[in-house]
């Protein structure tokens, strides 16, 4: 066991353990606590004070589509979501979350500002712009910004992606593709299917240097 590891365990734990108050509080089973304190308490030593989280384990929360926030940490809840990470890592911090709580941390990381990676990828980069705004039309990929907008903004049905971790990306892309892990996601499994290694390996590459 790594040290990373132990250090993530001893706070996961500290966390279960909660605090005596509400206005500095980690109990995550106090509907009490705003879910703004949780954010700033709890969601923050994963996903970053910001919502910008800086190991690519733990995806980019600033600027994401609230409705797609709140769909999220629902199915985190519920277990309606199973990927490997997000099953470790979310089922137990989500289970105790009111309804209420979960808007407030969507409001929350809905309204951080969003930052995204500097390229240094060229030619892949340049090869996922292409499937990003073009798509690839012999393999019956459409173009990723038909659904998460030409600036990969999203909308509530769909995440905004502008900014995310390439291997956050990269990882997803993969659940969709191979496993039935994110069954809300059919459409992209679809859409991923006929994807290789190296074509999802160059549209992460893109998205991640969105502004």
């Amino acid at each position: 066991m790594n040290k990373i590891t132990i250090g993530l365990i001893l706070t996961l734990t500290a966390i279960a353990a909660g605090c005596t108050t509400t206005d500095s509080s980690r109990n995550l089973a106090d509907p009490a606590v705003s879910g703004k304190v949780l954010a700033q308490q709890v969601c923050s030593i994963c996903h970053g004070a910001d919502g910008n989280s800086t190991n690519p384990t733990f995806p980019k929360l600033a600027g994401q589509q609230q409705g797609y926030l709140v769909a999220q940490l629902t199915d985190f809840r519920s277990h309606g979501r199973s990927d490997p990470a997000g099953s470790e890592y979310m089922w137990g911090i989500s289970r105790h979350l009111t309804d209420t709580q979960i808007w407030q941390l969507a409001t929350h990381f809905s309204q951080q500002q969003a930052t995204a990676d500097q390229p240094a990828h060229p030619q892949q980069e340049a090869a996922g712009q292409l499937i990003f705004t073009k798509g690839l039309s012999n393999q019956n990929v459409p173009a990723c910004a038909t659904c998460h907008g030409a600036k990969g903004e999203g909308n509530a049905a769909f995440p905004r992606i502008a900014g995310q971790h390439a291997d956050y990306i990269a990882k997803q892309l993969g659940v969709f593709k191979d496993t039935e892990m994110r069954p809300k996601g059919a459409v992209m499994k679809v859409i991923t299917h006929d994807l290789t290694s190296a074509e999802i390996q160059a549209v992460a590459a893109y998205v991640s240097t969105m502004p």
